[in-house]
């Protein structure tokens, strides 16, 4: 399906695999919890498969995959929260062609915003270690508002302070999350191929284009 032909005002850009994999970040976070409550670790492809929707589901889905109960999740968030903070940033890595993408995207006079389902206290830090934050005008992590992705609220608020309409507001983004998000708010999606779909093929997920990189979203935008 192609891009809509209309002039886009601004982009919405999902972080976590989208920009940067941090996938060893939940690795090491997880682990060092899990130990802290006599836990064994998770697989690096259950994380894989796992995050997007939040770090408080892929907390809850840890435990269930390691047996541990329920019960534990508020012991288990305040340790988890406690190891996050501590090494945020520094098992992640920024995709190739993310910052030549976002740099193309804001000579083009699109506006940026950064929408994750990553709490505020994650997220902000990680763009700014990962020399993110300044492309953006705006980021909203997943306690931002009172819905995350793939409810439309968090791009609907976005569109809102960027004061750009949804139908010329594109969400970049990896996973069904993303692109259900957009729909329901009226936004064109393009989807990378590289990140986490919960072990699904992101076509699956019937966006408007597939991109493998993000520096590949200009001459898309053009060609629209």
């Amino acid at each position: 399906m192609p891009l809509p032909k209309t002039p886009f005002q601004a982009a919405i850009v999902d972080l976590d695999g989208t920009m940067v994999d941090t996938v060893g970040d939940f690795e090491v976070a997880l682990a060092r919890a899990l130990a802290d409550l006599g836990w064994p670790p998770v697989s690096r492809a259950f994380i894989s498969r796992t995050v997007g929707k939040g770090s408080e589901y892929l907390l809850t889905r840890t435990l269930e995959e390691v047996g541990a109960p329920a019960a534990l999740y508020e012991e288990a968030w305040a340790r988890y929260q406690h190891h996050y903070i501590g090494i945020n940033g520094q098992h992640s890595e920024v995709y190739p062609g993310v910052i030549e993408g976002l740099q193309a995207l804001r000579a083009l006079g699109l506006r940026l915003a950064c929408i994750t389902n990553k709490p505020n206290s994650f997220a902000r830090p990680l763009l700014a270690l990962k020399g993110l934050d300044g492309f953006f005008e705006h980021a909203f992590g997943g306690d931002a508002f009172a819905h995350k992705k793939p409810h439309p609220m968090p791009l609907l608020k976005a569109c809102e302070a960027l004061g750009t309409a949804p139908a010329r507001t594109l969400m970049v983004g990896d996973s069904s999350n993303d692109a259900a998000a957009a729909r329901a708010a009226g936004c064109p999606v393009v989807l990378v191929n590289y990140g986490y779909n919960h072990g699904e093929p992101v076509t699956s997920a019937s966006p408007d284009a597939v991109i493998g990189r993000i520096d590949e979203l200009p001459a898309l935008l053009r060609a629209a």
